[in-house]
């Protein structure tokens, strides 16, 4: 695998304050050999014309004949890639130059399955930018790593399109908002991760990302998946799978804090084992409601 084609699954729904950017930071790519799959669901904007103003052979648009959850439809985006690497980039997000030839180089290992790494979270409306992640990211057999701190950036990840599951679609279409934590916990169970340590792509807070919009819909769907993983063996012997369940209800715990519920929040706080969760929330009870957003970030 010298010079694999990379196929860069680009989803989009009325993007089209973003899209430019996101996909002018493929064009720029120093690996070159790479396809753009743009699954548009059903934009009612002007989303579809600046996709089809760029002539470029490898930028492939397609119109959703119905409208869908996200993984879904990044599962029909999939249909369409022609790639032995599949990439990921939201209209919102953007990479920088090197991301594809210096993550590409990883898969050398033909033990690994994915490859991820560090980013930048840029928060636009309060002028602020930072590293996602300041400590060092795990790689190798890092399935317990991940269930206890789980870092894996939609944005960065890259996967082997032949080590994807064969019977069902890549990703679970139930889900809108952890569909990418499924596959990448999935992948890990079963095989090698590698990772690029520095910021390889640039992630934006613009008050509309969809997990802040839907965090009843996160807590639904992270319910929903401990409940089944609870069956798959390799996943729940894990010694750090129960940090998902605590994770989940510190979510929600965080969540009546932001929505101004603080009695509900304080009675949840006591019904949790101990754990780095429930100190986090025993800090936030402590705080006025306007500070309890930084330790949400």
């Amino acid at each position: 695998m010298t010079r694999p084609l990379v196929t860069v699954v680009m989803n989009c729904f009325n993007g089209e304050a973003f899209l430019r950017q996101a996909i002018d930071s493929v064009i720029a790519q120093t690996w070159i050999h790479w396809e753009i799959v743009l699954w548009d669901n059903q934009s009612t904007d002007d989303s579809a014309a600046i996709a089809k103003s760029y002539d470029d052979p490898r930028i492939h648009y397609f119109y959703a004949p119905s409208h869908t959850l996200l993984y879904e439809a990044r599962n029909y985006a999939i249909e369409k890639a022609s790639g032995e690497l599949l990439a990921f980039l939201d209209v919102d997000d953007w990479w920088l130059p090197e991301k594809l030839e210096r993550q590409v180089a990883l898969f050398t290992d033909p033990e690994v399955s994915l490859v991820y790494g560090n980013y930048w979270v840029i928060n636009e409306r309060k002028g602020r930018k930072w590293v996602a992640h300041k400590k060092n990211l795990p790689s190798g057999h890092i399935l317990d790593a991940l269930l206890e701190n789980y870092r894996v950036g939609l944005l960065t990840l890259m996967v082997r399109q032949a080590h994807l599951p064969l019977c069902k679609p890549p990703f679970d279409p139930r889900f809108h908002i952890i569909g990418d934590f499924d596959l990448v916990i999935r992948l890990a169970s079963k095989g090698k991760v590698a990772c690029v340590q520095e910021p390889v792509a640039v992630y934006r807070i613009h008050g509309g990302n969809e997990t802040a919009l839907r965090r009843s819909r996160h807590l639904e769907e992270l319910a929903c998946w401990c409940d089944e993983m609870s069956q798959k063996s390799t996943i729940v012997k894990s010694k750090n799978f129960i940090q998902v369940n605590l994770h989940a209800e510190y979510i929600e715990a965080l969540g009546m804090l932001l929505d101004g519920k603080r009695l509900q929040a304080a009675r949840l706080f006591f019904s949790m084992r101990w754990s780095k969760f429930k100190i986090r929330i025993f800090v936030a009870l402590l705080l006025p409601r306007m500070l309890i957003s930084h330790i949400k970030n």
